[in-house]
């Protein structure tokens, strides 16, 4: 099975500290009134051929009538597929988008015919660690730089054209690696055609395109939220790729204010932390309260009374929400 880094991790829930949380703060994300999921919530679109990212999001904007839109990383406008965009106060989520991992199928022209047997031998090499420049027309600045393919697969092979799979580090280019793989068996290639299927923990089994939104909308201004709240998910489905802490509700208005994370407050976690990675700290309603880097790992976090577990990176839910 071909499985993202982050998917690939088993992970187990941790108790410190049992406790309680008051019903009378905070609010269970799928129970939140359909405004407030509108204002943090997340749509996981289907972007169609034609328009960048940038103007997909900015329909979604004008479809739901909000503020803000953002999404998780640019596909070109010929490129299909899986592209999460966050909504107003939500959109602050896809700075921790950007940098998950992503899976795409590729159509791959090649420009001579050769035998299956080559092209396995040549897209074998392509696993691991490859170092890319971006092309002349991209965003970023045009100096080599090492990404990883975590897996890549041959689906269909017809004639000179080749249908793979490839699970890679964001920020590599897949045309750029047809073109390398035309290089590697002698022959040219480019790419033909590409779908996103996966954008860190959102994927294609769950796309909704543009119409959906829009039909959902008309609903939902006749009185029937149902349609539109299959489509906007809380902002918390955003963080399905990172590992997890809950803390008591005695912690969450400090953390609402920036405060980093001391390990009295955390009520249990998930395994695997390891110091420094990306986590993200949740209530014990499973609201999204923060996301910071862990200064320990999970063990650390389990058997020491104190010090710092967490330094936070951003704030997500109001202060207020709880009282102190």
């Amino acid at each position: 099975m071909s499985l993202l880094p982050f998917e690939k991790i088993k992970r187990e829930i941790l108790l410190k500290k049992e406790s309680e949380t008051n019903p009378n703060y905070g609010c269970e994300p799928k129970k939140r009134e359909i405004k407030d999921l509108i204002n943090l919530g997340i749509v996981n679109i289907n972007k169609p051929e034609g328009p960048t990212s940038h103007q997909t999001s900015d329909y979604v904007k004008k479809i739901l009538k909000v503020s803000k839109a953002g999404h998780s990383g640019s596909l070109d406008p010929h490129v299909t597929g899986c592209l999460p965009i966050a909504l107003d106060d939500a959109t602050r989520i896809t700075h921790f988008l950007l940098t998950a991992g992503k899976e795409y199928i590729c159509l791959m022209h090649i420009h001579k015919k050769v035998t299956q047997s080559e092209i396995d031998k040549a897209i074998e090499k392509f696993k691991g660690k490859i170092k890319q420049i971006p092309p002349i027309r991209s965003a970023v600045k045009r100096q080599e730089r090492t990404r990883e393919i975590y897996y890549i697969k041959v689906l269909e092979i017809k004639d000179q054209d080749v249908l793979f799979k490839v699970g890679c580090q964001a920020g590599t280019y897949i045309r750029k690696l047809c073109h390398e793989i035309g290089q590697e068996i002698k022959t040219g290639a480019h790419m033909s055609q590409l779908i996103r299927t996966k954008a860190g923990p959102f994927s294609d089994k769950k796309m909704h395109s543009l119409q959906d939104l829009k039909d959902s909308y008309e609903f939902f201004k006749q009185g029937n939220e149902t349609e539109l709240r299959k489509i906007i998910k809380p902002v918390e489905n955003a963080t399905n790729h990172l590992p997890k802490i809950w803390v008591l509700d005695s912690t969450i208005e400090s953390l609402c204010h920036g405060n980093n994370l001391k390990i009295p407050g955390i009520s249990k976690l998930e395994s695997e932390i390891k110091e420094n990675d990306l986590v993200a700290i949740f209530s014990l309603k499973n609201e999204l309260i923060a996301i910071g880097n862990s200064l320990m790992n999970s063990e650390d976090m389990i058997n020491n009374e104190k010090g710092l577990a967490v330094n936070i990176n951003k704030v997500f839910m109001k202060p207020g929400t709880y009282l102190k």
